[in-house]
């Protein structure tokens, strides 16, 4: 696709419709909006536009199509996969500052916010009110928008789902500029085809999201966790689908190892309690009847201490201990990103059955490659987290090594049914590997779905497909 580059004129259009003020061109582009967190992937945009609202969206999106200009889209950047990276230059539609959290609705359970509202933001407005909004990604600081457009996921997905489970509509604007409402507050709807899913986890390549109105819940009264430590890592992931089989849906269940305690614990200055065995599971039950959830929680001791080898149970119900224990779960990616001179990820979701030989094959290329390759994951989901650490090579044997450990990582996980990512999109950087597991036929779907949206391929060129 040749698209046109911009000249005085195009920039003096687009000044007049975003403002002086929220306009950058040239050497006022700051270096981070050249790339995302992982900072992988890295390209300038032409011109950054900082939209104030969806009606300036529209315009600017009329005229890039008018004029075949590509426009990417971002908010606050917290991606790993390049899916905001501005590869073809153009304009960069930056939406945080549509930050506007516009109605509560509690009669029908919903929440309509632009897309830049925070994560962090949207929770402490619904959990004031006793409400309560599931997903639960890593990055507090993301934009809602790049929630939907990645489709994140989070700890709290196996039992309440993913950010699509939790969009009850959404408005965007077309390539083309037209604005268009998907959904609504409505609880079922069979009208049509599912345009608005087609929108969530589409990676901003589709059209621009300008408005959702989320789902809502009660808020659950009581959450606790339990900390509990294994002898092993194998006896440890064993215990996971078990407890699921066995027992209730816990909230959150993740699996834990002492070397990323460590990496985070020294990070972040805090240290957990019983912090000195070799891997864990760290488990969360919530729910509104106090009594229900003692039960859980005194059935799931009992069957990791008696039936799945556990050394031991450690209640984790207050929130001074609570706080201490998912910071410091919460900090695994920085802390990993911190050890190193630069890293890169592999997602993979998998059959939770298949995790233990996964993890097991994950350590043996890290011997073959003599590379260290830290991990953590979603065990409750099967969705694993997975990080080659550069250290000290060199670019050409830390390139090659990458190639290497991520074709084998990525074929391993294909055998055992699993998927190029959980939770954080194919953006640029896993384009190939999503097109060699996925394969020619579904591509060609893809690409007719991505042409009936944007005919001139204007909207983040270069990513998924």
């Amino acid at each position: 696709m040749k698209y046109h580059r911009l000249n005085q004129e195009d920039i003096h259009y687009l000044t007049e419709v975003i403002g002086m003020e929220s306009t950058f061109v040239g050497e006022q582009i700051e270096k981070d909006f050249s790339h995302d967190e992982l900072q992988t992937v890295s390209a300038y945009p032409e011109i950054h536009l900082l939209a104030q609202d969806k009606y300036q969206i529209s315009k600017v999106m009329k005229y890039a199509h008018e004029k075949t200009i590509p426009v990417t889209v971002r908010g606050s950047g917290t991606g790993l996969v390049g899916a905001c990276v501005p590869l073809h230059g153009g304009i960069l539609l930056d939406v945080s500052k549509m930050n506007k959290i516009i109605e509560l609705d509690k009669t029908n359970l919903t929440l309509r916010v632009e897309p830049g509202v925070l994560l962090m933001d949207i929770y402490e407005h619904v959990e004031k009110e006793n409400l309560f909004y599931a997903p639960d990604p890593g990055e507090k600081s993301a934009t809602i928008g790049g929630n939907i457009s990645t489709n994140a996921g989070g700890m709290r997905a196996i039992k309440y789902g993913v950010t699509r489970d939790w969009i009850r509509g959404l408005e965007v604007v077309l390539p083309d500029g037209d604005i268009v409402t998907l959904g609504g507050k409505v609880v079922k709807n069979s009208t049509g085809y599912g345009l608005k899913d087609l929108i969530i986890g589409s990676e901003g390549t589709l059209a621009v999201i300008v408005e959702a109105t989320l789902k809502l819940i009660p808020k659950p009264k009581k959450s606790v966790s339990l900390l509990v430590p294994f002898k092993s890592r194998e006896d440890a992931i064993a215990a996971a689908p078990r407890l699921i089989n066995e027992h209730v849906l816990p909230t959150a269940l993740e699996f834990l190892e002492k070397q990323s305690l460590q990496y985070s614990e020294t990070f972040l200055g805090k240290k957990i309690p019983h912090n000195d065995y070799e891997a864990y599971l760290l488990i969360s039950y919530d729910g509104h009847n106090e009594q229900a959830i003692e039960e859980d929680i005194e059935i799931a001791s009992s069957l990791c201490v008696n039936q799945y080898n556990a050394l031991d149970v450690f209640l984790v119900d207050t929130e001074e201990r609570r706080k201490s224990v998912w910071t410091v779960r919460g900090g695994f990616l920085e802390a990993i990103k911190a050890s190193t001179s630069e890293i890169d990820e592999c997602d993979v979701v998998l059959p939770r059955s298949n995790i233990g030989a996964f993890l097991n094959y994950v350590r043996k290329v890290s011997e073959d490659l003599n590379i260290r390759i830290p991990y953590f994951g979603h065990v409750g989901d099967g969705n694993l987290h997975i990080y080659f650490c550069k250290d000290d090579l060199d670019d050409a044997v830390w390139k090659e090594k990458l190639k290497v450990g991520f074709h084998a990582l990525y074929e391993k996980a294909f055998s055992f049914g699993g998927l190029v990512s959980g939770e954080h999109g194919i953006g640029f950087a896993k384009r190939e590997y999503m097109k060699k597991q996925l394969g020619e036929k579904q591509l060609m779907i893809m690409r007719g779905i991505k042409a009936s949206f944007d005919p001139k391929h204007i909207l983040n060129p270069g990513k998924v497909i």
